[in-house]
This record gives structure tokens, C-alpha cells and sequence, in this order.
């Protein structure tokens, strides 16, 4: 299948340089200078991952991605000059699923974007390759074919990222996971140090499955090993 990716960024010659690339290893381009206008093509057209910029007129890279994550759940890679470790705990925190500085190695960026293709959209297969289309845990019901987690019945949409992190905790409670692990699990085949980025997106999915996260009784922070999800004995006994 011919994935459409979108790059945003108001510099054209980073966007030929990655188009030409791009294009070459089978992918179909859309460019944008400014946040405004991704958004528009955005609404517009089926897209598969977006590679975003920070610093952009009009909306810039984070108002984008808020924008982006109110409705979409496609990865999304920032690309930016901005590389303090604020940036990078900002774009994670808004809803971006990997951040590349620049200047940057287009076979560093190639690999990524394969990587977040490869692990957005492998759980998009027919019912018949999962044992089971929904997992159960206490309040939480997770359906797989629709990434979507209703808890109590209410529906809480989750990024693809999100929905990565809740099913790999949700098959094996009680199972101690560290960074690395985590890391190549959802995020790609090769890990990096980045204590940050697993911190930030444990924050955002506690948010999201905790009533009191600050207080967390699902996912658990076990202190210099990772994180592990609760046994179902566990809650029961509360």
C-alpha cells in the first residue's frame, strides 16, 4: 500500500530534500509551509504520518499537533532546529510520537518513519489474527480493532501510541516492563536512552486511565526497574 505523509515545515528546502527521498523509497508527498495549511490538507486527504516543524507562521508546530491530535490518530514525527529537552518533553507531551533535531540524517529519518508505519498500523489486520477483539481489565475495555478504550462505558480516544502502550501493559499484568523494553516494543526496533519521552507518554495514558493519576492504581511505577501493569487480585483487594 502507498502510505501518504505530510511534511510541514516553512523552510522549502528541507521539504525537497525529504520529498525527493521519500518519494524515491514508494511514498506519495504532501507539503505545507505553515500549520494553517497542513491542517487543511490534513482535513482533506487520507494521511498516514505527518513529519511537523516547530517554529512555523500563522500556527506553528504545536498548536498543529494539538490541532491534529483533537481528531487524528496518525504518527506523528517532529522535525526541528529546537532541540532543548523542553522541546522534546513539550511535542511528546502535545500528542507527537518521536522528535528528530535537526540538522538531520535522512537515513536516520527514513528509519523512523518506517518504524513508526511499521508499528501504527500492524494492529489494522482482520479480526481473525487477534484471539480476541476487546481486553477486559476491571473498568477498562480495550477494542483493538477500533484503538479506542471506554472506561465505565465512556469512550476515550487514544492516540496510536497510546493504544501501543495500554495493550502491551493490558496482556501481561503484573509483568515488570523496563525503558528498554517499553521503548522497543512500541516505539521502534532499535532503543536510544530517552528516560523522557517513556515518562512523558506514561504521564499522558495515566491521565487518561486513572481517576486520581497522581495516584495511579493501574499502571504502576516500580522504582529502578520500569513499569508494570496491576494484577486483577490487586485491585480487587482495594
Amino acid at each position: 500500500m502507498r502510505r501518504n505523509i505530510i511534511i510541514v515545515d516553512d523552510e522549502p528546502e528541507n521539504i525537497e530534500v525529504l520529498r525527493l527521498m521519500l518519494e524515491m523509497e514508494g511514498f506519495s508527498i504532501l507539503e505545507a509551509h505553515d500549520g494553517k495549511s497542513a491542517l487543511i490538507l490534513i482535513q482533506k486527504y487520507k494521511i498516514d504520518l505527518a513529519i511537523i516543524d516547530i517554529m512555523m507562521p500563522k500556527v506553528n508546530g504545536y498548536e498543529l499537533i494539538k490541532l491534529v491530535r483533537k481528531e487524528y490518530k496518525m504518527p506523528i514525527i517532529i522535525l526541528s532546529a529546537k532541540n532543548q529537552e523542553m522541546d522534546k518533553i513539550m511535542g511528546l507531551g502535545l500528542g507527537a510520537d518521536d522528535f528528530i533535531s535537526k540538522p538531520f540524517s535522512l537515513l536516520e529519518v527514513l528509519a523512523r518513519i518506517q518504524a513508526q508505519l511499521r508499528r501504527t498500523y500492524d494492529f489494522n489486520v482482520s479480526s481473525s489474527n487477534y484471539e480476541h477483539s476487546q481486553t477486559h481489565f476491571n473498568d477498562l475495555v480495550l477494542e483493538h480493532h477500533s484503538c479506542i478504550l471506554y472506561k465505565r462505558g465512556h469512550e476515550i480516544k487514544l492516540s496510536a501510541l497510546e493504544y501501543k502502550l495500554l495493550k502491551l501493559f493490558m496482556g501481561e499484568p503484573g509483568r515488570i516492563f523496563t525503558k528498554k523494553q517499553i521503548f522497543e516494543n512500541v516505539w521502534s526496533d532499535h532503543y536510544y536512552s530517552d528516560d523522557n519521552t517513556i515518562m512523558v507518554q506514561i504521564s499522558r495514558l495515566r491521565e487518561k486511565i486513572e481517576d486520581y493519576p497522581r495516584n495511579p492504581v493501574y499502571l504502576k511505577t516500580v522504582r529502578g526497574l520500569g513499569y508494570r501493569f496491576a494484577k486483577k487480585e490487586e485491585l480487587n483487594e482495594r
